[in-house]
């Protein structure tokens, strides 16, 4: 009976400790040291939030970049339904699907030659990627340059500000994030 109690008492305060106190702590410490990250790292503009750093969105038309492609929920970028298509490498639905990304990816780009960058080719493990590879987003840039009346270099320009290196120098591969990019776009590029 004396182990079972001991036991017993070990279960709860463990639990106690790692289910509300520790959460409670990093939380607090998050709040004071990353508040805007704690917070969801909301992004307004003119006002209000558009969106989060942290959260792929879709983006269709033709004058922005487009995100890699979602399979969470039924249309795709719903944060509650997060995950990919789970096709393994032998599904034949997966190699129609990359088959018809590349063929949009292509028509979208014509004249461009070489490798479709392969995040305009596969969807987003998570369904709420919001970053695209550099070579994704400059690949979108006569596309976007043309919608929007200037010229393909000013894109690239915006692109290559948004670039973001290796998490520590080390970690992950760069990337550009979609929403803080097509804002960009918005605010800094006006037809000639």
């Amino acid at each position: 009976m004396k182990l079972i109690l001991k036991s017993s008492l070990y279960v709860v305060a463990t639990t106690i400790l790692l289910s509300v106190v520790y959460p409670l702590v990093v939380t607090g410490l998050a709040f004071v040291f990353w508040p805007g990250k704690a917070r969801g790292s909301f992004v307004e503009a003119n006002g209000r939030v558009v969106g989060s750093e942290l959260i792929g969105q879709n983006f269709t038309g033709p004058k922005y970049l487009r995100p890699r492609a979602s399979a969470a929920g039924k249309d795709g970028y719903d944060g509650t339904s997060s995950g990919g298509t789970n096709k393994g490498p032998t599904s034949d639905g997966l190699a129609k699907a990359i088959a018809a990304s590349v063929e949009k990816a292509r028509l979208e780009a014509p004249g461009r030659s070489g490798a479709v960058p392969a995040d305009l080719a596969t969807t987003s493990a998570s369904g709420l990627d919001p970053h695209l590879s550099p070579d994704a987003a400059r690949w979108q840039a006569a596309r976007i340059a043309a919608a929007r009346g200037v010229a393909e270099k000013a894109v690239l320009d915006v692109i290559e500000r948004h670039v973001e290196g290796r998490t520590l120098g080390l970690l992950g591969e760069p990337r550009v994030n979609v929403l803080l990019t097509n804002l960009d776009f918005d605010r800094s590029l006006t037809a000639r």
